[in-house]
């Protein structure tokens, strides 16, 4: 049986001919260069679509640019990074980018192998999450492609960035949970990378944030600070943790990211407590989980998809060279009070 005939990758000359225009022209409009009338474009674009043409990555990143964004998060099951890429999604809809995503995992040396890769790649721009990277590697990048970095508060001239004002969220978690009677209130919280040497990392804003407001109420020696990765699994380690001390037990947990408060809820229900009778817990995000029928828990909502929508904006004005001096972004966060907290057992 002979094989089927491989179809011939269509060409710019392609293009070209059957729009009825110069091949010059086609590339000015695939490059959205300056000067091509709306005609022009329209005429273009419409043969493009006819002809089924996809322009060539390596070909357009010789001449300049690949349109192509890279987006590196540590993984995949924190479905805050969800609303973020949505954000990022919706605000080149209507561009010629790109987005191609790197699930690097939480380890500093796979994330800066998968951010060299897309360097590599000739990515036009790079959105990084949260990085465990070493600064100075991410810094070292900025310096030739534009860099957006979410959630971490170091500034630098180098690189945009976006954060939630991590702390001041913090400090409505504790307000709130301190008006329902409760004193003894932990904190999970991601451990971290000391050796990323990000001395502003969204961990370390929401410890301190945390840790003013407790002294705020004047509990400062009733805080407990547990270091346990982002992730249901370290939720869950934190919460047996908490919940099985014999010393002081907390009557109220919040988690520094909804994964993590619902692993800590999972630790609960596995020693028998309830939430949140027994229990309060709030979560950081709001992600879609968080309003579920059955989960409903509270947690504060830090505008994952604006995070997301303000970085890719930033970014491509980098890359377009429509700005050269840095931005920093920060999202005003707002909880949103669900039936996961409630008073404190016994408090009037």
């Amino acid at each position: 049986m002979p094989e089927p005939e491989q179809k011939k990758r269509v060409t710019i000359t392609d293009v070209a001919r059957h729009a009825g225009v110069s091949t010059a022209a086609v590339s000015k409009v695939l490059r959205n260069a300056y000067g091509v009338s709306a005609v022009m474009q329209e005429k273009v674009r419409a043969s493009m679509a006819a002809l089924e043409y996809r322009p060539h990555a390596a070909a357009r990143g010789m001449r300049g640019r690949t349109y192509t964004i890279g987006v590196l998060l540590d993984n995949i099951r924190n479905t805050f990074f969800a609303d973020i890429l949505d954000g990022v999604r919706d605000q080149l809809r209507e561009s010629d980018y790109t987005v191609m995503i790197g699930a690097a995992g939480f380890g500093a040396q796979d994330q800066g192998k998968v951010i060299r890769s897309m360097v590599d790649r000739q990515m036009d721009g790079l959105i990084l999450i949260a990085p465990g990277t070493p600064r100075e590697e991410v810094l070292a990048v900025a310096r030739t492609t534009p860099t957006v970095v979410i959630g971490h508060h170091d500034t630098c001239d180098d690189h945009d960035s976006v954060a939630d004002a991590d702390a001041a969220g913090a400090g409505l978690v504790v307000d709130h949970l301190v008006e329902l009677g409760h004193r003894d209130i932990a904190l999970v919280s991601s451990p971290g990378t000391r050796a990323s040497h990000w001395k502003q990392t969204p961990e370390i804003e929401l410890t301190r944030g945390y840790t003013h407001a407790m002294e705020r109420h004047g509990l400062l020696s009733h805080a407990q600070v547990c270091k346990s990765a982002y992730s249901d699994e370290g939720g869950h380690k934190a919460g047996l943790s908490l919940l099985s001390s014999t010393t002081r037990r907390p009557t109220a947990i919040m988690a520094g990211a909804d994964v993590a408060a619902l692993g800590v809820w999972r630790a609960a229900h596995e020693l028998g407590m309830r939430v949140p009778q027994d229990v309060s817990i709030v979560g950081y995000n709001n992600t879609a989980v968080a309003d579920l029928a059955t989960v409903q828990l509270t947690s504060v909502d830090q505008a994952g998809h604006d995070m997301g929508a303000t970085a890719a904006r930033l970014l491509i004005e980098r890359v377009e060279g429509q700005r050269d001096r840095a931005v920093q972004a920060t999202m005003t966060p707002r909880l949103v009070v669900r039936a996961s907290t409630a008073a404190r057992s016994g408090s009037s």
